[in-house]
């Protein structure tokens, strides 16, 4: 037997079940993961949470929790070439990733499992795959550009913490919301910080007073009424959190329209020291209503990881 996260029922954290569940083993295309952090995004909880999300991503019921995750593959199919026993990985398993073991199907078409380069922590790995990935696509959509200023709405969370220093990386000027209490992370992370709230639109006026060039809302719709309002085109505005149609007809994006090696290119930035990836707080897998609690509050600044034991990690 081996334990995961599972829930029965949706609802608020309380549903969240550490469970003994039968081993999972690696098919001939397949290969098995010990897992040992996995990475909580606001996506999580918004599964276990609403019966209709969930459907939207064929999550149905008894169900498991969690999507990104890292550690050490222990069995590999026969079919499988490009992973060994004992490779270092990270990736994606909807539904599945705060568990002892996943068992993941090995695609070069729709890569969900990635090698870990020397010297990123698994507790790092663990957080990069969902928030990584949307925040590149809420950039490339827009092209955010060196020389150019662009406006993050929601710059304090494990999206924004990754937009924010890919912007920068891309030689832009960054000005960011979040609550004041999130100023001193958000300058940390090179971002000019402004409180959200009416009187935005003149705050931001205050940072860029020849104008701002693009703008991502990481959170609610505010980010786009200001960006409209400050005279920026649709086009060089992108939202994560305004569902398939938002308003003003500017892009809705998300991590499946990350610009190719994105993933890559941040590792890269993390092993040089150009990208750092703060982590909140860890909660080994007991804990998990308390992380996911947490995580809801919507005031965490960085990443929130759920670790296994301590040997893995």
């Amino acid at each position: 037997m081996s334990r995961a996260i599972m829930y029965t029922s949706f609802g608020g954290p309380d549903v969240l079940e550490l469970q003994d569940i039968p081993e999972p083993h690696a098919g001939p295309d397949e290969v098995r993961v010990r897992v040992a952090a996995a990475g909580l995004n606001p996506m999580d909880w918004k599964l276990s949470s609403n019966p209709d999300v969930a459907a939207r991503f064929g999550i149905t019921l008894p169900a498991g929790f969690g999507h990104d995750f890292a550690g050490t593959i222990d069995e590999v199919g026969s079919h499988v070439k490009d992973f060994s026993i004992g490779d270092r990985v990270f990736g994606g398993a909807l539904g599945r990733a705060v568990a002892d073991y996943i068992v993941l199907k090995v695609s070069s078409t729709e890569p969900q499992l990635y090698h870990t380069p020397s010297g990123i922590p698994d507790v790092i790995a663990s957080a990069l795959p969902v928030a990584g990935l949307t925040a590149d696509a809420a950039l490339s959509v827009i092209g955010v550009k060196s020389g150019e200023t662009v406006l993050i709405g929601g710059a304090a969370g494990g999206v924004g913490t990754f937009a924010v220093q890919l912007a920068k990386l891309a030689g832009a000027t960054v000005i960011g919301t979040g609550s004041e209490d999130s100023f001193d992370y958000l300058r940390t992370l090179g971002a000019l910080p402004v409180t959200y709230g009416p009187g935005l639109a003149d705050r931001v006026r205050q940072f860029a007073p020849h104008g701002v060039d693009a703008a991502t809302a990481l959170v609610g719709t505010e980010t786009i009424d200001v960006a409209l309002a400050l005279g920026i085109s649709p086009a060089r505005i992108s939202t994560i959190a305004a569902g398939p149609n938002p308003p003003g007809g500017v892009h809705a994006t998300g991590g499946a329209q990350a610009s190719p090696g994105a993933l890559e290119r941040i590792t890269d930035a993390i092993r040089s020291g150009k990208l750092t990836v703060p982590i909140a707080a860890t909660f080994p897998i007991e804990r998990t209503r308390e992380a996911v609690t947490l995580q809801c509050g919507g005031h965490v600044h960085g990443k929130v990881v759920i670790t296994l034991s301590e040997k893995d990690r």
